[in-house]
């Protein structure tokens, strides 16, 4: 794991399952998802677009790329370096902090301006829409089924808001799909769903996690405020092929 001033590390070994996330809840808890090639695996295409391999040796790097050449596009997201892979093109790169929550500041959530749903398969097709809108990462026709959901709506039923669950492994649950309308910004729906996620997770005995791009300071000094700590730098690579 790359070493980074101000970071902490909630394990005391080289490598930790959170360095691989995908990889490691590929092989457990979301097996079901899992298309394998060797010492790689990568999410059916239709609910996320991470690959991940085994480790960094020449073998797992090139089961890595063919099956990202399979699938036409993949995302790296570890904190190991990302390797060159033949007949793949970097379309983009960027560094993020993962951070972790072991407790909230909280115990109750940030006061939210309407009431919170759980979303079900009815509200796929805005959850889509939404995501497709304010792209807070990839998002995909089953992406919804990879864990809980929930929203924020209207009064006519409309998706304002909404934050979920993605990449689940032993122990820890990923915090992701944040994202808010932009016409509806402002009124602390994120802060309050980012919460019940996470209170949630906490609640099975489980550790929270989610992603930022460094760059973005507001996303990392909100979750900050909830009670996540930066734990590792992590790069996340979209790859395409040639």
């Amino acid at each position: 794991m790359r070493a980074a001033v101000g970071l902490v590390t909630a394990y005391g070994m080289s490598e930790a399952p959170l360095d691989r996330p995908a990889w490691h809840a590929l092989n457990g808890r979301q097996a079901s998802y899992a298309i394998p090639a060797g010492r790689a695996v990568r999410y059916a295409s239709d609910a996320a677009l991470f690959a991940a391999c085994r480790d960094d040796s020449e073998a797992s790097h090139a089961d890595l790329g063919r099956i990202i050449r399979e699938a036409g596009a993949g995302v790296l997201l570890q904190a190991a370096a990302t390797p060159p892979l033949p007949g793949l093109n970097v379309e983009k790169q960027g560094e993020c902090v993962q951070m972790v929550a072991a407790s909230l500041t909280s115990a109750t959530p940030p006061r939210p301006i309407e009431p919170a749903v759980r979303l079900t398969d009815a509200d796929a097709p805005q959850m889509l829409a939404l995501a497709t809108l304010t792209e807070p990462g990839p998002f995909f026709a089953q992406t919804h089924r990879l864990g809980e959901f929930w929203g924020v709506k209207d009064g006519d039923g409309r998706l304002l808001a909404m934050a979920g669950e993605r990449m689940r492994l032993d122990g820890h649950t990923e915090v992701s799909g944040v994202c808010t309308h932009p016409d509806h910004r402002g009124h602390g729906h994120g802060a309050m769903l980012t919460w019940l996620v996470a209170a949630r997770i906490l609640a099975r005995g489980e550790t929270p996690f989610l992603h930022s791009y460094t760059a973005n300071a507001g996303a990392v000094a909100l979750y900050e405020a909830l009670g996540f700590r930066p734990r590792a730098l992590m790069t996340a690579t979209f790859l395409r092929a040639v």
